[in-house]
């Protein structure tokens, strides 16, 4: 009777052994699998553009210091062009631009594209100060704006523009913007 219990018992620690043996295989073929994947894979690493502070973006709203950074990078697109740029110009511009707000915006950039095709007339703009209004998502920039035709700068007239934001969800998108007139405040 011993000997029938000692086989039984041997018998159970054998398949418990070999139950063992092939789950740390399993988990091995695993680990090899996730490494050959790890390798195989592209790596990605989120680059963090050189800014004065940490930035966040919430559903409470825009930050001043986020609708500074995006109506500083927004000048620059919208108010340096060329001859050569426009149809990049534009597309970039409406790529921006809320999709409601598309439709005009587009009319208006046409016109200035179809005047200036061909004509060898640039333009640049160099911001000297910036007013922000979180509240009611504008910004005001105040700046040199330089007319060059051909190689020579023909005029740099001091100019203030508007732009208009709209913040929806965790977006913001330009609904419009335009020149200031000096003795209205309005847009052109």
């Amino acid at each position: 009777m011993e000997l029938s219990f000692s086989h039984s018992h041997n018998q159970r620690i054998l398949r418990q052994r070999n139950m063992l043996a092939v789950a740390a295989a399993a988990l091995a073929a695993i680990t090899i699998g996730l490494f050959l994947v790890t390798i195989s894979r592209d790596r990605e690493v989120v680059l963090q553009p050189v800014l004065r502070s940490p930035l966040t973006v919430s559903s409470a709203g825009v930050s001043r210091e986020y609708l500074e950074m995006i109506t500083r990078d927004t000048v620059v697109l919208t108010l340096d062009r060329s001859p050569q740029n426009l149809e990049y110009w534009m597309s970039e511009v409406l790529e921006i631009t809320a999709p409601r707000m598309q439709g005009r915006i587009k009319a208006d950039l046409m016109k200035i594209v179809s005047e200036q095709r061909g004509s060898s007339i640039a333009q640049f703009f160099t911001i000297e100060k910036m007013e922000i209004d979180t509240t009611n998502l504008r910004s005001e920039v105040t700046g040199e704006l330089h007319t060059i035709v051909g190689n020579k700068v023909i005029s740099s007239e001091n100019r203030t523009f508007r732009y208009d934001w709209e913040y929806s969800g965790l977006s913001l998108k330009l609904i419009g913007f335009g020149m200031v007139t000096p003795d209205k405040g309005k847009d052109l």
